[in-house]
């Protein structure tokens, strides 16, 4: 089943091809890396009304994939343990295939997060961790909603929109500039949400490894090693900024 597109969506936008996410893809690296230097001698770019228009429309946009993922999971009686793909073309099978979708295409959308750093001369948050973050998640959910959109992928969306409303609603607070400082002291809460949000994925996909569920392996074993990667990382960055600060 992993190795054959899904007829359902393989012929969607960005979909149908490697090709139009690999473009995205060599045209973010290549910003990241000939952006800063552009930018040098540029004055920086506030961008106040922008940035917030993005930050609540993805606030908007990651609590209607949460909601989506929520009731049609809950509609169709998907376990939480062992969910197979629903790969019929049935009215709750094409909804969670389309929510797939639309959380891939957010991934593309998060990309934007890296242009406006470097417009507003803030390399130094374009760390490996947030360039390896947006990068390998638009590849994973394009590989998801080709191969495997549904099943057992839908908790990973859901719980990573839940967490996006949040994150998102923090960005779109401090876009409003320095007299919202004091209103952001939740960010320390917000890092630790994201290694929960880690630790469930992992727990989620490694349990599917040793039980007899009729999903891929190959995409838990991958789900399970990717979490494990930016877990590491997440926990090395909590570590830097709250810990190693404060010593």
């Amino acid at each position: 089943v992993f190795c054959f597109p899904d007829p359902r969506t393989d012929p969607w936008p960005l979909v149908y091809s490697p090709v139009p996410v690999t473009l995205v893809f060599s045209c973010y690296l290549l910003l990241v890396a000939l952006g800063p230097s552009w930018m040098r001698q540029r004055r920086r770019l506030e961008l106040r009304a922008l940035l917030l228009t993005y930050n609540l429309a993805m606030v908007t946009l990651s609590s209607y994939m949460f909601y989506e993922f929520l009731v049609t999971s809950v509609l169709a009686n998907y376990s939480y343990l062992c969910q197979p793909v629903d790969y019929s073309r049935s009215e709750l099978g094409m909804r969670m295939a389309r929510v797939c979708w639309w959380f891939f295409f957010s991934k593309v959308l998060e990309l934007l997060d890296t242009v406006f750093l470097i417009l507003r001369k803030k390399q130094e948050q374009v760390t490996f961790l947030h360039v390896y973050h947006h990068c390998s998640m638009v590849f994973n959910w394009w590989s998801g909603v080709k191969y495997v959109p549904g099943g057992q992928a839908f908790f990973i969306g859901m719980l990573n929109s839940f967490v996006h409303i949040f994150m998102y609603g923090y960005y779109a607070l401090a876009s409003l500039g320095p007299r919202m400082r004091r209103h952001l002291w939740w960010k320390r809460y917000l890092t630790i949400l994201q290694l929960c949000q880690f630790v469930a994925v992992a727990a989620h996909s490694s349990y599917n490894l040793f039980t007899e569920c009729p999903f891929p392996d190959g995409f838990n074993t991958a789900v399970f090693l990717y979490t494990l990667s930016l877990l590491a990382l997440f926990l090395h960055f909590y570590y830097q900024t709250y810990l190693r600060g404060k010593q």
